[in-house]
């Protein structure tokens, strides 16, 4: 392993991490649908940067796809474009996720430059056509909004995936460590020979862990919205059960690490390992849309995958169960599938 990781980190660094963000899903709410309108949305689909992933008909309904996490970015054309277009007043709305910092700073930057290229192309077009004298002003203009973090405050992006990051490794590393701890110093071979069953020792070992995360999310939770002002605008109670779900498949990943090394020198390897690969494939430092998919499809090994949409989605966006519903059943059901296996482990180990 010490040979390994470095040549993994190369690896994902230079296939998984890329900070410039292209193919940005991307939904049109297109009420022109005009050849200016078409000929608008084929300059930013040809430039790599956005991808349609759907047309909606109004702005209510491209936030609504921001919200469930369809898209990144919306743009919504108004209608009679053309001729708004020929008058010099047409203007077009572009919404941009402002939960995730990569993706507000391309696309910003990236609908600007694009929405001032395609004006200019526009305007030399027809005066080509003309022979008219150049005047001044661009005939279109793009009104940016970004959403749930206006002012891009980085503490509003980091506050989420931090918390989620400290959940994920706590949960490993306490569980993982108390278990192998236990067996270096005999003692679960003297609890066995007691009336003890194995279920019982197993829940000995995660119940305190489970309180201390918990403890834990409200203690960074409550730092981050009291001393550094980062707005919780969904519901509480929905977080904290669904933060209860992350943190057993924390656990079961720790239990499954304490099954496989066999003293506490394998186990911080191990645990470094499995944490470094959940930060750098679940989302928390590098949108995941950039990755290759193999590399995409791997993060989902990973709790930190499911439960950062989550805790963006609840935290910043304020969305509800109904928008989370694809994240929730992938994390419930890994979590599930995790305990299970790592608790089957765990009894045959100590057989």
């Amino acid at each position: 392993m010490v040979l390994a990781i470095p040549v993994l980190q190369l690896f994902l660094f230079g296939y998984a991490v890329d900070m410039n963000v292209e193919h940005i899903p991307m939904v049109v709410a297109d009420q022109s649908m005009d050849a200016a309108s078409l000929a608008y949305v084929d300059a930013l689909v040809n430039s790599k940067y956005f991808d349609v992933v759907g047309y909606v008909a109004s702005q209510a309904e491209v936030i609504a796809a921001i919200d469930a996490g369809r898209a990144q970015a919306g743009i919504v054309i108004p209608p009679d474009f053309t001729t708004r277009v020929e008058q010099r007043q047409a203007q077009v709305l572009f919404l941009v996720d402002g939960s995730d910092l990569f993706t507000v700073q391309s696309g910003y930057n990236m609908a600007s430059a694009i929405s001032q290229s395609y004006a200019a192309e526009v305007m030399l077009e027809k005066i080509a056509r003309s022979g008219l004298p150049i005047k001044a002003g661009l005939p279109i203009s793009t009104r940016m909004r970004i959403l749930y973090n206006p002012d891009l405050l980085q503490v509003w992006f980091v506050v989420p995936n931090i918390v989620a990051m400290v959940m994920q490794t706590q949960t490993i590393a306490l569980t993982a460590a108390a278990v192998v701890r236990e067996r270096e110093s005999g003692t679960i071979e003297q609890l066995l020979v007691t009336p003890i069953r194995p279920t019982e020792l197993l829940l000995g070992k995660i119940v305190p862990n489970i309180l201390i995360a918990m403890m834990n999310i409200l203690m960074v939770l409550g730092l981050g919205v009291y001393l550094f002002g980062v707005p919780f605008q969904g519901n509480f109670w929905l977080f904290l059960g669904l933060s209860l779900i992350f943190v057993f498949s924390g656990l079961g990943l720790g239990l499954l690490i304490s099954t496989i090394a066999g003293n506490q020198h394998q186990v911080q390897q191990l645990v470094m390992l499995v944490i470094f690969l959940g930060v750098v494939l679940g989302g928390f430092m590098f949108p995941r849309s950039t990755m290759p998919p193999a590399l995409y499809y791997l993060g989902y090994l990973f709790p930190l995958s499911y439960f950062i949409p989550i805790a963006r989605g609840i935290i910043t966006k304020g969305v509800g169960i109904e928008l989370l519903w694809s994240s929730v059943i992938g994390m419930t059901i890994f979590g599930v599938a995790i305990m299970v296996i790592s608790s089957r482990a765990f009894r045959q180990g100590l057989e």
